[in-house]
């Protein structure tokens, strides 16, 4: 379960001031796939880092029971100076999971090689988001958070990144970003729509679609 109660984000830009959310109290449904739209600037990937807990809100609150991933592929969270098999151990901790069994498993699924052991900031971005898509994957959480990840790597890596995600999709539900139509159909049960610094959620996915196909060509 996840609540937001009376909740603001708002960042400064050069043009002053963007609100993403204002006093917004939502409760997002539980055990369902959830697609998240909102034209480009409107703050989708902002939202997910509130729900994992990577960002945290101007005021208000947000509630939050259950075992959440952070956003598959944010690599935000690395420490830069430590290895990436000392990210992974320290993940591992404050997960409660076994370090030996999620060292195997991302060893093997990453495909870094030598690299798991030098330090991240010696890391492309694809092998950042190689590390966390793999972390991610080897440890369990009622609710993946997902952000256009199965754009990572070469066609090998994401053909293997989609089967192990549908693979966890059978235990767990996903709350999911994407700039793609087609892929928001096929995860999604049901649909949110970020707009005007607030969240509105459709039963009817394509409902929800063609609201944001509208407001996208008015931006």
């Amino acid at each position: 379960m996840i609540e937001f109660r009376n909740v603001t984000k708002t960042y400064h830009t050069k043009n002053g001031k963007n609100t993403i959310l204002d006093n917004v109290s939502f409760k997002f449904p539980e055990k369902q796939n959830i697609g998240v739209l909102g034209i480009n600037g409107a703050g989708k990937s902002t939202l997910l880092r509130l729900i994992a807990g990577s960002e945290y809100p101007d005021s208000g609150r947000i509630i939050r029971k259950g075992h959440y991933s952070w956003p598959l592929g944010f690599a935000g969270s690395f420490h830069h100076t430590l290895t990436g098999i000392e990210n992974l151990r320290f993940a591992c901790r404050i997960y409660g999971a076994n370090i030996k069994r999620v060292t195997e498993y991302v060893i093997d699924f990453s495909e870094l090689g030598d690299y798991i052991y030098e330090p991240i900031q010696s890391y492309s971005s694809g092998m950042r988001s190689r590390l966390a898509f793999a972390l991610s994957m080897a440890i369990d959480f009622e609710v993946y958070l997902v952000d256009e990840i199965m754009g990572v790597g070469d066609q090998g890596f994401k053909d293997k990144c989609k089967l192990a995600f549908e693979n966890k999709r059978k235990t767990s539900s996903l709350i999911m970003v994407s700039h793609s139509m087609d892929t928001i159909r096929d995860y999604s049960d049901v649909a949110i729509l970020l707009t005007g610094e607030a969240l509105k959620i459709y039963e009817d996915v394509e409902e929800a679609i063609e609201i944001y196909n509208t407001l996208s060509k008015k931006s």
